[in-house]
C-alpha cells in the first residue's frame, strides 16, 4: 500500500515476481499541511486489485498460502468498538500538528532539552503530536476511539477482525526498541495507552486468517493465514537483501530513504530515526526524504505535459533522454526537493522547495536536471550523517525501488554521492519480495531472514565519474547553504498557514 495506490503482487516459493495488479486512490487536502486518504479506499483497492490478480493469473485460491502487507508508514485509522471508521487517514505526509509538537517539547523541558535526549525534535508530522491534535482539536473521534490503527494495522483488521500492531509500525508511533513494548514516555504526552493495539511480530499469523467477507471480496479462501507484516521502509530493507549490520540500501520511489541495517545502533541523529526491523532482532536506521518521485511527476505534469500525453509510459525514457544533454550541475541551477517539507538530513515542516541561481540561459530541461541532481545532493547529505553519527560505511550500498530503473539519474547520483552502488533485479517490487520472505518464514518455509539474501541478485554497478567530481561538491556545499540561510525565511513565511490558519 503506497502513497498514491494498492499493488497486489503474486511470489511464488522461489521469491519469483509472478504478477502485479495496480488499483489507485485519491488523496486528500482539507487545508494547508493535511494530507488524508479514506481507509474505505484502501479496503476497496486491496479487494479489486487482489480479485483481478486471482482472474488475471488463474491460480487456485488453495494455492494461495498466505496474505501479507507492506504499507505506507505512520497512518493514523482511529477506529471505535465495533470496528467504525471515525476519520479520515491521517498520512504520514500531513503535518498539521506543528503547535502540538512544541507543546509537547514545552511539557518535557523545552526543545533544546528534548532533542539533547531523544536525538531529534517532535515535529508536527510525527505520530504522537497528531494524536494530541486529535484530542485538542477533535475531542469527540478522540474520546469514541477504542483504537488507533496504522494502515496496516487497519488491512489486517479488515482480513481478519483482530485489532493488532506489527512492532515495526508502531515504532513510528513510539516503541522501546529494547523492551519491545510501547513507550512509556507515551504517557507524559497524554495519550491514553489503552487506546494503542496489542503488539505482534512480523511473522506472526493473525487470528484464523481472513473472514469469510474478507476472503469472498478477495477471491480467497476463508482461513487463509494473514501475518503480522511490516510497513514499506522495513519490507524494501528485506527485499534489498541489505540485511546485516551496517549494510546500506536507498529506496528511490514517490519518496525515497537512506536505510541502514543494524543491532547495535538505536540512535535518532539529524532527523535519521531508529526504527525495529521486521526482523524482531534488528534495528532499521531510516532516513526519510518526504519528496522524491513525486517531484519528477510534478515536473512531468507542469513542464512536459504535451510530451507526456503524446508518449504515454514512454515520457520517463524521454525525460532520461534529454537530461545527458544538460551538463552536471545544471549549469549552477539547484532545485531543492523539500515540496513537502522534510524529515531528513533535515527536520522541517515549514521549509518548501526552492530554485536557486536561475539565469536567462536555463531551459526547462535543465530545471529537470536540477530536480534530479537535489535529490541526489539530500542523499548524499543523509549518507553523510550516517557516517559521522553512526559509524556506517556508505561508498557501497544498493538502490531499489521504480527510480533504480533510470540510467540516467542513477549514474548522477553515483556522481554526487562519489560512490558505488547496485540496483537489484525487479527493484520496484523489492518491497513485495521483502514482505512475501516474511510470510514464507512465518509459514515456515524459510528459517530464518538470513535466507532472503538467496533470492536478491545484482544487476548492474554503478560508479563514480571523477570528471564531475568538483563541480558536485561545490553544488553540494551551496545546497546545504540554502537551507541555512533560508530555513528561518521558510518559518516565518509558513508556520501560520501550516497549523490551519489562512
Amino acid at each position: 500500500m503506497g502513497t498514491s495506490s494498492d499493488k497486489a503482487v503474486l511470489v511464488d516459493m522461489e521469491g519469483r515476481i509472478v504478477s502485479t495488479q495496480t488499483e489507485p486512490y485519491p488523496t486528500y487536502y482539507p487545508a494547508p499541511a493535511f494530507v488524508e486518504q479514506d481507509p474505505d479506499d484502501y479496503w476497496r483497492a486491496v479487494c479489486e486489485a487482489t480479485a483481478k490478480l486471482v482472474d488475471k493469473t488463474g491460480i487456485s485460491a488453495d494455492d494461495v498460502k498466505g496474505v501479507v502487507f507492506s504499507t505506507q508508514a505512520m497512518g493514523i485509522i482511529p477506529i471505535d468498538k465495533y470496528g467504525n471508521v471515525l476519520h479520515k487517514n491521517i498520512t504520514w505526509v500531513d503535518g498539521r500538528a506543528e503547535k502540538q509538537a512544541h507543546s509537547i517539547m514545552k511539557k518535557l523541558g523545552g526543545k533544546k532539552i528534548f532533542t539533547l535526549v531523544a536525538g531529534t525534535p517532535i515535529m508536527g508530522k510525527d505520530v504522537v503530536a497528531k494524536l494530541i491534535w486529535l484530542k485538542e482539536e477533535m475531542p469527540n473521534v478522540y474520546n469514541d476511539t477504542k483504537y488507533f490503527l496504522d494502515v496496516n494495522g487497519f488491512l489486517k483488521f479488515k482480513c481478519t477482525g483482530v485489532p493488532v500492531a506489527e512492532y515495526s509500525g508502531a515504532s513510528s508511533y513510539g516503541l522501546d526498541l529494547k523492551k519491545k513494548k510501547w513507550l512509556s514516555a507515551l504517557k507524559m504526552t497524554g495519550i491514553d495507552m489503552s487506546k494503542l493495539p496489542p503488539l505482534v511480530k512480523s511473522t506472526d499469523m493473525i487470528g484464523n486468517g481472513l473472514t469469510e467477507e474478507a476472503a469472498k471480496a478477495m477471491k480467497l479462501n476463508a482461513g487463509t493465514p494473514v501475518f503480522g507484516g511490516c510497513d514499506d521502509t522495513q519490507s524494501a530493507a528485506i527485499g534489498s537483501g541489505m540485511i546485516g549490520e551496517g549494510d546500506i540500501h536507498i529506496y528511490l520511489g514517490t519518496s525515497a530513504w537512506v536505510g541502514a541495517t543494524s543491532a547495535k545502533q538505536s540512535k535518532f541523529k539529524n532527523g535519521a530515526a531508529a526504527i525495529q526491523s521486521a526482523d524482531i532482532d534488528m534495528n532499521l536506521i531510516v532516513g526519510i526524504t518526504e519528496a522524491a518521485g513525486s517531484n519528477l511527476e510534478w515536473i512531468k505534469e507542469q513542464f512536459f505535459k504535451k510530451e507526456s500525453e503524446e508518449l504515454g509510459s514512454g515520457i520517463y525514457d524521454f525525460m532520461d533522454s534529454v537530461i545527458k544533454d544538460i551538463p552536471a550541475g545544471s549549469d549552477y541551477l539547484i532545485c531543492t526537493p523539500w515540496m513537502l517539507g522534510e524529515r531528513c538530513p533535515v527536520s522541517t515542516t515549514t521549509t518548501r522547495s526552492t530554485l536557486f541561481n536561475i539565469d536567462p540561459r536555463h531551459t526547462r530541461e535543465h530545471l529537470m536536471r536540477a530536480v534530479y541532481e537535489g535529490i541526489g545532493y539530500n542523499l548524499r547529505w543523509i549518507l553523510e550523517n550516517f557516517k559521522k553519527d553512526y559509524g556506517f560505511y556508505t561508498r557501497k550500498f544498493r538502490i531499489i525501488g521504480g527510480g533504480a530503473l533510470n540510467d540516467a539519474w542513477m549514474q548522477m547520483i553515483a556522481d554526487i554521492t562519489n560512490s558505488e552502488f547496485a540496483i537489484v533485479d525487479n527493484p520496484r517490487n523489492s518491497g513485495a519480495l521483502g514482505a512475501a520472505i516474511i510470510a514464507m518464514i512465518g509459514l515456515g518455509e524459510l528459517k530464518s531472514f538470513a535466507d532472503a539474501k538467496q533470492f536478491v541478485k545484482e544487476t548492474k554497478t554503478y560508479r563514480p565519474n571523477p570528471a564531475n567530481r568538483h563541480i558536485y561538491d561545490e553544488q553540494f556545499a551551496s545546497y546545504k547553504r540554502i537551507y541555512f540561510s533560508l530555513n528561518k525565511a521558510y518559518e516565518l513565511a509558513n508556520s501560520k498557514r501550516f497549523e490551519g490558519q489562512e
